[in-house]
């Protein structure tokens, strides 16, 4: 497709949207919406710390969700990676995503400030 999935722009640092996928591009955890947000984040995490930067840095991410019924699975995850760093946060429940399995899609953003800057 063409993409990146993490981008440092001058100061700013943008992860693109990440999903609960394995290195072969399978599901992982089909119908768990907390094990996928985990292994999401675990992702996004992977992505920051290639451009020197850690989940410690973002100030804003981005859920979507198919099930908006599920939110708190999603957000009890996102709280385990989130809890003292506290960044903005959105979910918003989505049609579907690429794949019918996927139940959880996340971006991060870090500051012109953030690492490197």
């Amino acid at each position: 497709m063409g993409y990146s999935r993490v981008v440092r722009a001058g100061r700013m640092v943008y992860v693109a949207g990440t999903t609960g996928t394995d290195a072969e591009g399978r599901v992982t955890a089909p119908g768990d919406a907390y094990t996928q947000t985990v292994h999401t984040l675990r992702k996004v995490e992977a992505a920051l710390a290639r451009v020197g930067a850690g989940l410690e840095h973002v100030v804003r991410t981005r859920i979507y969700v198919t099930d908006i019924s599920r939110w708190e699975e999603v957000g009890r995850a996102h709280g385990e990676f989130f809890r003292d760093i506290r960044p903005a946060a959105t979910m918003v429940e989505v049609r579907r995503l690429i794949d019918p399995d996927m139940m959880v899609e996340a971006e991060a953003v870090l500051p012109e400030d953030g690492p490197g800057s």
